[in-house]
Formats: structure tokens, sequence, C-alpha cells
């Protein structure tokens, strides 16, 4: 399996471009910037993008979506209690990035689903918290965890659809019932290191202190 990171865009988001180098099937994760740079590498890696997928519905990880699809004619992919953020976010928060609106999803997901290039299976892990429709993607090694969870800490919840107790159990029930070495691909580099393990995490995450 392929696995690209990319710091994109002005928050310090990370994208990531995952592919299957032997069929040359990939797809993206929250191409927030630098599209370009994101194509160079998927040709330089002799991968095609089929898929573009948001983690969730804020506009910082979504201004390269219009971009990307117009390029690659790639299926957008949402949880499906995110569409309306997607379908709703006002243009002016897109213009101060300098980016078109996003199109609207093609694909909705729930809990549950597989995201499939290739080999590779991404299984989607419905994490509310930081938004309603927060999912995580898990493969056996891998987790891209948006901004579900960070290295050293974890989304805010006082936007409108976060709660705090809601990610708690996201993180409980779901990402910290995954095997201890699966390495936690994060949505930002907010941390010491670009990326962690969940067993790391478990021990020294501070946010369930």
């Amino acid at each position: 399996m392929f696995v690209k990171q990319m710091q994109v865009g002005p928050m310090a988001v990370f994208a990531y471009l995952v592919g299957d180098p032997e069929t040359g099937e990939g797809l993206v994760i929250d191409p927030a910037a630098r599209v370009d740079d994101i194509l160079r590498q998927a040709r330089e890696n002799h991968l095609e993008i089929q898929y573009i997928v948001n983690t969730h519905g804020h506009v910082d990880h979504m201004t390269g979506n219009a971009e990307m699809k117009q390029k690659t004619g790639a299926r957008l992919v949402v949880h499906e209690q995110d569409a309306e953020l997607v379908m709703f976010t006002p243009l002016p928060l897109y213009r101060m990035h300098g980016a078109e609106k996003s199109p609207y999803p093609d694909l909705l997901v729930k809990d549950g689903d597989d995201i499939v290039v290739g080999s590779i299976s991404l299984r989607v892990l419905h994490t509310p918290g930081h938004t309603l429709g927060s999912i995580c993607l898990y493969t056996p090694g891998y987790v891209f965890t948006g901004d579900t969870l960070f290295v050293g800490s974890a989304g805010r919840t006082d936007f409108p659809g976060g709660s705090r107790a809601m990610l708690r159990r996201s993180l409980l029930e779901k990402l910290f019932n995954l095997p201890d070495d699966t390495v936690v691909m994060p949505g930002h580099n907010y941390g010491s290191t670009l990326s962690s393990t969940i067993g790391h995490e478990k021990l020294h995450n501070p946010y369930l202190k």
C-alpha cells in the first residue's frame, strides 16, 4: 500500500494520498490545498485518483475539493451526517482560502462502509464529536483520523454539532479498540510528531486524563 502524507493549506492540514501500486487505483483524503502537488505525487507513483474523501465537513479540509474533482473526475465522499455542512458552507468562507465552493458529495457513507481502491479497503468508522458526521478511515496498520484524534490531543468540540461526550465515546469505543500498533495519521500537524500509534495515544494523550 502506498501512503503519502502532505501538509497543505494555511492551517497545517494533512492531506493523504493512498493507493494500490499494483492496480494504479488511489484516493485522496482531505485535499485542502496544493492540489497540483498532490496530483504530481499521484502521477509519479502511477496512481489514478478514484475518490476524494473528506473526514468531515469543515471548510479547512474541503478547499481543494472543487479543483481536485475538476482535474480528476473522482467521486467526492463524505459521511451522510455532514452532507449538509458540505452543501451549505457559505461561499465567503471558501473565498477566504482562495478556493471554489465544494461540489455536493457523490457518495454518502455511514459507519461500517468500505471505500475500496484496488486491493485496499478503508473501513469507515463514524466518530462523531468534532462534527456529527466525522469519520476515520481504517485499514490494517493505519487509521486516518481527521480531526477526531491528533498526536497528543483531540478535535475541538465547540463548533455547531460538536460534543465532548460524543468525541470521548468515539475515542474509547472506536479508535482505542483498534490494535495498539495501528499508525495514527492525523488531520493536522498539531503534535510533536507527524504520526503516532493507537497504543501511544491510549497511554499518553491528555484528552482522556
